[in-house]
């Protein structure tokens, strides 16, 4: 049964406390995967296996989906890890556009923003799905534990190198919504008129422009670096295209639409009122959760 569709006479409690959790859930699995798409699957396995579960003896019924989802997600993310080392340039998280609320969390907009969920593929599954779970969520070691298949002792020292390795990769500097905003409309206005100058004003001279076609689009196959370089790249959209600023994982990012096509989805690090770098998805098996907002939770 999908958890979606109620059975007749109303829900069970299994079914009640799935759907109460079910955004958290969803954001638990695409912290750890990236992937809407994955994440989806997840939540369907979690179902599967929380609609066996014997409720009586659980006092806490949200850490246990949690627990649940979370083994569920770890394994497929050692899977997804080896479909990646084959895929045809850079690869980049599923966008997503969310909901208001997403932004005005300033933990939750910064742990799933495109540079941040970058940082974290740079670490290993385990220690990916510790970090999440101890620095988004907030849970006890011992529940880490359970869900990773590791010592509470194992937990707490994976947890500390997981910490260390994102700190010193995470990018520096976080803008304001307003500053984003602001820096992203300029670069809107700049790609609409063609004004070299301008766009580059708006880049930071190290800036970097990744692209995941996919192997579907055109992107570039390799990271694209300085302004110089990077502004040349961009003056080739389309002059036909429609630019329109939009909430993309909890911050301001741009879509771009060929006709009543998604065709790009840009999204930015913005750091002293300068880009320092651009995210643009181009892979159309990427680009379905853009047309209807995402709740996520924490």
């Amino acid at each position: 049964m999908d958890p979606a569709e109620p059975p007749a006479g109303g829900m069970d409690g299994a079914t009640e406390t799935f759907l109460v959790h079910r955004n958290l859930l969803f954001t638990v699995a695409y912290e750890l995967l990236g992937s809407a798409a994955d994440a989806e699957d997840v939540l369907q396995e979690t179902w599967l296996r929380w609609a066996g579960v014997d409720l009586d003896p659980v006092r806490d019924r949200r850490a246990y989906l949690v627990r649940i989802t979370a083994r569920q997600a770890l394994a497929r993310l050692r899977v997804l890890g080896r479909r990646k080392e084959s895929y045809v340039g850079p690869w980049l998280p599923e966008p997503l556009l969310t909901t208001p609320d997403v932004a005005e969390d300033v933990e939750l907009a910064d742990s799933v923003s495109m540079a941040m969920l970058l940082v974290l593929e740079t670490l290993q599954p385990t220690e990916r799905a510790v970090f999440v779970l101890r620095e988004v969520f907030e849970l006890g070691y011992d529940e880490i534990a359970e869900a990773v298949g590791k010592s509470p002792a194992a937990v707490r020292q994976i947890a500390h190198r997981a910490r260390s390795h994102v700190a010193a990769r995470r990018p520096r500097g976080t803008a304001s919504p307003a500053e984003a905003r602001d820096a992203l409309q300029a670069f809107q206005r700049a790609i609409e008129t063609g004004d070299l100058q301008h766009l580059l004003d708006r880049l930071a001279p190290d800036v970097v422009l990744l692209s995941d076609g996919g192997g579907i689009r055109q992107a570039a196959l390799a990271p694209v670096i300085g302004a110089d370089t990077v502004a040349r790249r961009l003056r080739r959209i389309d002059p036909a295209a429609s630019l329109r600023l939009a909430q993309i994982n909890g911050h301001p990012a741009l879509v771009v639409r060929l006709g009543d096509q998604i065709d790009t989805v840009i999204a930015a690090h913005v750091d002293d009122g300068l880009i320092t770098g651009l995210y643009a998805v181009r892979n159309p098996d990427k680009l379905s959760r853009i047309e209807q907002e995402t709740a996520l939770r924490r």
